[in-house]
C-alpha cells in the first residue's frame, strides 16, 4: 500500500505507521521520520562527542536501515523503544571502532579544572551543560547512554532497561553512580560550595 496516509497519518501510532512502512508506504515513512528525527539527532549528537556531522550521518543511517529492513521491527516493543535500541547499538559499535581516539580526547579535556580562576567564575547554564557533557564523555558508554536516555530523552527506567538490554537494577545503579560522579566532578560549580 504505497500512498499518502494524509491527515490520518498524523493520527496513526508509530507502530501502525511501521506496519505501513513494511508495505512500502513512503508517506508513512516520512511521517515517522518527521516525528523522530530531532530526538534521535539530539541523542546521536550527545553520544558522539557533540560531532554534528557524525550525528547527521548516523541519523541518515538509522532511517536507511528502516527503509532497507523494515521487517526488523517485530512489534514486540514500542517503536520508540526499538529505534532507540538500534541507535544505542550503532553508537556502541562506533565506540568500539574509535576506542583509542576517545581516550586521547578525554585526557585533553581535563585541563579546564586546573585553572583556579575559572573555578571562581559564575558559569551560566550553557557552560554548565557543556561541562556536564564533557564529563559524560569521559565515562564508559553504558553509563553515558543510561544517563542521557533518562535525563535528556526522558525515558522511564523500564524503557531504558529494554533499550539497553539490562536489568532495572542495573539501570538504577548506573544512574546513581553517574549522578554521584557528576556531583563530585562538578562540585566546584555548586552554589553552596565552601572552600
Amino acid at each position: 500500500m504505497a500512498g499518502n496516509p494524509g491527515a490520518e497519518g498524523a493520527e496513526l501510532s508509530d507502530e501502525m505507521l511501521m506496519a505501513r512502512v513494511q508495505q512500502q508506504d513512503s508517506a508513512a515513512f516520512e511521517t515517522l521520520y518527521d516525528r523522530h528525527k530531532q530526538r534521535l539527532l539530539r541523542f546521536f549528537y550527545r553520544m558522539l562527542h557533540q560531532d554534528n556531522e557524525k550525528a547527521q550521518d548516523f541519523l541518515q543511517e538509522i532511517f536507511v536501515k528502516i527503509i532497507e529492513k523494515p521487517h526488523y521491527f517485530s512489534g514486540k516493543s514500542s517503536f520508540l523503544t526499538w529505534i532507540f535500541t538500534v541507535a544505542n547499538n550503532m553508537v556502541k559499535n562506533e565506540y568500539r571502532r574509535l576506542q583509542v581516539r576517545k581516550l586521547v580526547v578525554a585526557e585533553e579535556n581535563l585541563d579546564i579544572f586546573s585553572d583556579p580562576e575559572a573555578e571562581r567564575e559564575i558559569i551560566d547554564a550553557r557552560e554548565f551543560q557543556r561541562l556536564v557533557l564533557e564529563e559524560l564523555d569521559g565515562l564508559d558508554p553504558a553509563k553515558r547512554s543510561t544517563f542521557l536516555l533518562r535525563f535528556q530523552e526522558e525515558f522511564s527506567l523500564k524503557e531504558i532497561s529494554e533499550i539497553l538490554g539490562c536489568s532495572l537494577g542495573t539501570v538504577k545503579s548506573r544512574l546513581f553512580y553517574t549522578t554521584k560522579y557528576l556531583a563530585t566532578a562538578l562540585k566546584a560549580f555548586a552554589p553552596n560550595n565552601e572552600r
